[in-house]
């Protein structure tokens, strides 16, 4: 998709939420890659029934109109966006808008739009690689500059007919690591966790080391457990094993 040059374009500021499947508005509008956005009023649509006819709110028109709610919405700053609850629901950014463009006191409301950059909040990327990978292929196919903003940074994470940028790719890679490094560790049997004992109850771990773990059953029982005995639930999100008798009192 080009964006047209012969008329002047207007750059406001908007939020989207995100999926596999890229951006959407927050009435569920879909935005799809290389394709303008053209807004169309939902006011016109068949509304209900009077009197055994369908009725609509008003008669179909070229959305935005000024005595009427519709168009693709954006603010005027940033920090305007940021005030409201758009910007919380997902990535926020700029948008072009062109066509008919009804300018309110905060912001406008366009006949047409395109993501122009987007700005991604690290706490919504996710940690799992493959969400992740897939997420962003589905934010790349936008061919426009984003950026990783938060905490007091701003690292380029894929810049318009460039792709990634190493700055971003460096970022994920050490999300990542973080993320395992810290899965790891969840998963690794301490002092006081609790091991479902399949038929017999809960189990609480008393001594752990790479071979063997001691459970303390029902306050009472103490069991010695291979560690190749007891794996990690990840449905059920719990340490179980399956014991047969107990080997100690």
């Amino acid at each position: 998709m080009s964006i047209p040059d012969y008329i002047s374009l207007i750059v406001g500021y908007r939020g989207w939420t995100w999926d596999t499947m890229g951006l959407k508005s927050l009435c569920g509008e879909r935005w799809h890659p290389n394709q303008s956005l053209a807004a169309r009023c939902r006011a016109s649509v068949v509304v209900g029934t009077i009197a055994g006819r369908a009725e609509a709110v008003h008669d179909a028109h070229e959305p935005p109109q000024a005595n009427c709610t519709c168009g693709v919405y954006a603010s005027k700053s940033l920090e305007q966006l940021l005030t409201t609850v758009y910007a919380k629901c997902g990535i926020h950014g700029e948008v072009y808008l062109w066509g008919t463009v009804v300018e309110h006191e905060l912001g406008w409301r366009a006949q047409f739009a395109y993501p122009k950059t987007l700005f991604l909040p690290p706490d919504l990327i996710p940690s799992d690689t493959k969400e992740m990978e897939s997420r962003l292929e589905a934010l790349a196919a936008y061919s426009t500059d984003i950026f990783i903003v938060g905490g007091g940074q701003s690292i380029p994470l894929c810049r318009k007919g460039s792709g990634f940028d190493a700055a971003g790719l460096d970022y994920l890679i050490g999300k990542r690591t973080h993320y395992y490094d810290r899965r790891q560790r969840d998963r690794t049997l301490m002092r006081g966790d609790r091991v479902a004992v399949l038929g017999r109850g809960i189990a609480v771990v008393e001594r752990a080391d790479e071979t063997e773990v001691h459970a303390l059953l029902r306050n009472r029982i103490m069991l010695r457990i291979a560690r190749k005995c007891i794996r990690w639930d990840g449905q059920n999100m719990r340490w179980e094993a399956e014991v047969l008798a107990p080997n100690g009192v």
